[in-house]
């Protein structure tokens, strides 16, 4: 009896928190080594105004009462290159240059990988054939595009121009559902897997985020809606599949006003 549950408790580890930042919410789950989950969602408002000192205080709030864990992923709704935040078009404007990896290793001291939150998501539904698109309606409109597996990182298809001079953020984000409603919202939607399907030329496409619930139309055989909870589940992936980040305090351009460095660090650092 004592060597089966030593057995599976070793199974269990490395444990991962996974957490997924949106516009509107954030949410993190614990993971054990194969991307199962061990507890519940937990998932909080996100702050607003959204700056990186109030989500990183947010994000400590979340995941009080999870358990114990030995490495973090997190899904970002932005680009993200080396560990530091380049775009952030659904958070505060001050996002861009924070080295997200480095605060939230000083945060949590623990290890810590982030990636685009599409392809996060992605990373929990894909298949690993063929070229996979991942679409995720949520605040904005996040994509991702896998070619057996491999990831395309970085793909910002919602800054395009989609139609009458609009991008498809602009015409498919929650905002613009809010405006034009759900059906008109979905004619758009429409279009837009037509026009995709025609540019990528992909052999499936999975519809995500909070908003795929408001999906209606009918959909093609190779188009899936998959669980928003695929966000948190695919955070594994950032470990088993690489995405490795430099050491935190590489690339570091700013940090929040509270949580400068001390003087005697900065010079240590110097």
């Amino acid at each position: 009896m004592a060597t089966t549950q030593k057995q599976t408790s070793l199974a269990a580890h490395p444990v991962t928190l996974a957490i997924d930042i949106g516009g509107s919410g954030i949410k993190g789950i614990l993971l054990n080594q194969i991307g199962q989950p061990i507890g519940e969602r937990k998932r909080i408002t996100t702050p607003q105004p959204s700056t990186p000192q109030a989500v990183l205080s947010a994000i400590t709030e979340l995941i009080e009462g999870l358990g114990k864990f030995d490495r973090v992923s997190v899904g970002f709704p932005g680009v993200i290159q080396q560990g530091r935040i380049k775009t952030a078009p659904n958070l505060d404007a001050s996002w861009p240059g924070i080295n997200l990896v480095a605060e939230l290793e000083r945060q949590l001291h623990k290890p810590v990988r982030a990636a685009n939150d599409a392809d996060v998501q992605g990373f929990g539904a894909i298949k690993g054939k063929g070229v996979e698109l991942v679409i995720t309606l949520g605040t904005g409109f996040g994509t991702a595009l896998f070619i057996n597996g491999a990831l395309v990182p970085n793909l910002e298809i919602a800054h395009h121009p989609f139609r009458k001079g609009q991008t498809y953020e602009d015409d498919l984000g929650a905002a613009a559902l809010k405006k034009v409603g759900k059906k008109k919202w979905n004619q758009r939607l429409d279009k837009a897997m037509t026009t995709l399907d025609r540019v990528i030329n992909y052999d499936h496409l999975y519809l995500g985020g909070g908003n795929g619930k408001k999906v209606t139309i009918a959909l093609p055989s190779n188009v899936t809606i998959i669980s928003n909870v695929a966000g948190l589940l695919g955070g594994i992936a950032l470990w088993a599949n690489g995405h490795p980040n430099p050491p935190s305090s590489a690339g570091r351009t700013k940090t929040p006003s509270s949580q400068k460095p001390s003087q005697s660090k900065r010079k240590a650092q110097a």
